[in-house]
Parts: C-alpha cells; structure tokens; sequence
C-alpha cells in the first residue's frame, strides 16, 4: 500500500506540472492574469481558523506562495488517493480514467472557491470553464496514465 501512495503521489506532482504548464500557456497565448483564487481560499481558510497570514511586509507574497503549495498539495494528495483506488480495483480505461482524475482534482479544488464564497461557478464564462477544465484534464491524464502504467509493471 505505501508503494501505491508514493507512486501516486508522484503522479500526482507529474500531472500538477502538466496542469500548471497548460494554465502558464493559456495565460501566455490569451494574455490573461493569473488566478487570484487560491490565495483568496488561503486567506479565508486561515482567517476561519484563528491563524490569519500576518498583515506585514511580503503578506501578499506569503498568500501566493501557501496558494500554489495548496494546488500542489492538492495535486499529489489527488494522485494519491486515485492510486489507492486503482490498487483496490478501480481501474477504468484511460479515456475515462484520465478525465474523471482529472474531474475529481478540479472538484476538490473548486469546491472552497464556491464555498466560501469566492467565486460563483454558475456564473462563469464558458472561456472561465474552458480555462479551469483543459488544465485539469491535463492533470488526469498525466496522473492516470503513469498510475496505470505503474500497475502494469507491478
């Protein structure tokens, strides 16, 4: 099992470079900002936990470095658990496998932009749609792939 966990948590951190890449190229080819998401979900987080990022020189710097490591986090803790799964059988073929990794990481992501209020995803464009989806797509078939790669060899 622990061999499952560190396969997929490696997948994980290889499919969240895929996914950083495909968002770094649509923000280079289409000119638009990155997301301030992430940093407003470490905010808020930690604001409801009584540990708010100390208002101070470089707090916006802090902001965006816990962001991205939350993404990351995100990224090998999603690996890991689809590893987990594929080790207790749950292995559907790559076009499938590969999107629905990929849904699931871009639903835990999601999920605290929602609620706590942050964005609406209702009331997204379909160019929003398109640029959280394809990045996540990219991580699931990153991720799934090497999983089911590692299995095979195993």
């Amino acid at each position: 099992m622990f061999r499952s966990i560190v396969r997929g948590c490696a997948a994980g951190a290889a499919g969240t470079t895929a996914l950083n890449a495909l968002s770094y190229l649509d923000m280079a080819l289409r000119g638009r900002p990155s997301s301030g998401a992430p940093e407003d979900v470490v905010e808020k987080i930690t604001e409801k936990a009584g540990h708010p990022v100390p208002e101070s020189d470089g707090r916006d710097n802090r902001l965006a470095g816990l962001g991205a490591l939350t993404g990351i986090a995100v990224g090998v803790g999603t690996g890991a658990a689809v590893a987990l799964l594929h080790r207790a059988g749950v292995r559907p073929p790559g076009r499938l496998g590969g999107p629905a990794t990929g849904a699931l990481a871009m639903i835990l992501a999601d999920i605290p932009i929602a609620g706590l209020g942050i964005s609406d995803p209702r009331t997204w464009s379909p160019a929003d749609w398109t640029a959280d989806a394809l990045p996540h797509l990219g991580y699931g078939m990153v991720t799934y792939g090497l999983i089911s790669a590692a299995h095979r060899h195993h």
